[in-house]
């Protein structure tokens, strides 16, 4: 039995070192695009200020973050807005807890057709996300501007079926976001609503180059997200209070150039 003491406590030792919450380490999905400035401002902070190593895993898609977490391949991810985050995990099923409100990235639509809402034309074409929660987004901005009206009550998920006028006859396509952006060289294409990250990676800005956009008082506020079963993990808190730091405000508002509104 002597012999098989030692092996046991080095085996305890081992799992008990590489164990999650003691390793020091930490991974997190992301979209591609802007963000992965702000967060390597967030690697920085992590480790100078908590001795944690934050590995980030990028993503260009709405859904593989959130089926990492779930298969636990990431500790955290930081790319959706709470309707999305709601409408995803009564789809799906998760089990996630926010840790941490971080920006408003407003949308916004763009246009290389026309300078000003009075130059659209009727029966002009829109692009929108054929993605729920950002569709819905993008009609509700669109109401706002007195382009379409929606049937009342309908929260934030909207359809092109929700529709009750449309005094323009405006044609609403649904593109992958993703592909957005390149519908704006469409001939036939006079608008085009956008997710911040990706109109970002063609050098457009919602308060420079948006012809409308969300305001501060946008519902569609991003969020740091984890698993209910690990949302007391102390790298998370770290983690969190990494995220909050002065130094990721001011990366963001130097990336962002004033798209991004701090909403912690």
């Amino acid at each position: 039995m002597k012999k098989f003491v030692p092996a046991l406590i080095i085996a305890a030792f081992i799992l008990t070192a590489c164990s999650p919450a003691d390793d020091g380490k930490v991974k997190v999905a992301i979209n591609t695009g802007p963000d992965q400035a702000i967060w390597g401002e967030v690697q920085k902070v992590a480790k100078e200020k908590y001795q944690l190593d934050v590995d980030v895993i990028t993503f260009n898609d709405y859904v593989l973050p959130n089926e990492a977490l779930r298969n636990k391949d990431v500790d955290a991810n930081a790319f959706q807005s709470v309707p999305y985050l709601q409408a995803q995990s009564k789809e799906r099923g998760y089990k996630f807890v926010t840790l941490t409100n971080t920006f408003v990235f407003p949308i916004a639509a763009y246009s290389k057709k026309i300078k000003n809402l009075a130059e659209l034309p009727d029966n002009a074409t829109v692009t929108i996300s054929n993605e729920a929660t950002t569709l819905g987004r993008s009609l509700l901005l669109l109401q706002t501007q007195g382009l379409l009206k929606l049937k009342d009550g309908v929260g934030f998920l909207p359809t092109r079926l929700d529709i009750i006028d449309n005094p323009k006859a405006l044609k609403i396509v649904e593109v992958d976001t993703p592909q957005l952006t390149r519908t704006l060289d469409d001939p036939n294409v006079y608008l085009s609503v956008i997710n911040n990250n990706f109109a970002s990676q063609i050098n457009l800005s919602a308060s420079r180059d948006g012809l409308f956009m969300e305001n501060a008082a946008s519902p569609y506020v991003n969020v740091l997200v984890a698993r209910e079963d690990n949302k007391d993990d102390p790298r998370l808190q770290k983690l969190k209070q990494a995220f909050q730091s002065k130094e990721v405000e001011a990366k963001a508002a130097e990336v962002y150039k004033g798209d991004a509104i701090k909403a912690w």
